[in-house]
């Protein structure tokens, strides 16, 4: 397998877990690349009504017209108890880095779910 192969495979399998999934979600919607209902049944209502509003501002979006796409360059997480992963990513538009920090609750039906989002204060 090439390098470029076996580095493809490894940002494959980072993007299949929980927070990377939802991270790329959040930035698509948040930038105005997707829309709002794309996570419908991905958010509990609380973190839906945030989106909802959130959305329209697209706050993600790239500066100015030669700007690349936001992405998420890297996510951690924290597990206060089992079930439950607080998240924060750091996402990039060209040189400027935005921290997003999000709130995942396993549902019943083994379904992770976005229950919270902070993007911290928005000029």
């Amino acid at each position: 397998m090439s390098r470029s192969a076996a580095a493809a495979a490894a940002w494959r399998e980072r993007d299949r877990l929980p927070r990377y999934w939802f991270a790329n979600r959040l930035v698509l919607t948040l930038s105005g690349q997707r829309p709002v209902h794309t996570l419908l049944g991905h958010a509990l209502p609380a973190a839906y009504d945030q989106l909802i509003e959130l959305a329209p501002r697209a706050p993600l979006r790239p500066a100015g017209e030669r700007a690349t796409a936001p992405l998420v360059r890297r996510c951690g997480e924290y597990q206060p108890r089992h079930g439950v992963i607080e998240a924060f990513a750091r996402i990039a538009s060209g040189d400027r880095l935005t921290a997003l920090a999000f709130r995942l609750e396993l549902g019943a039906d083994a379904r992770w779910r976005c229950a919270a989002i902070d993007l911290g204060p928005l000029a």
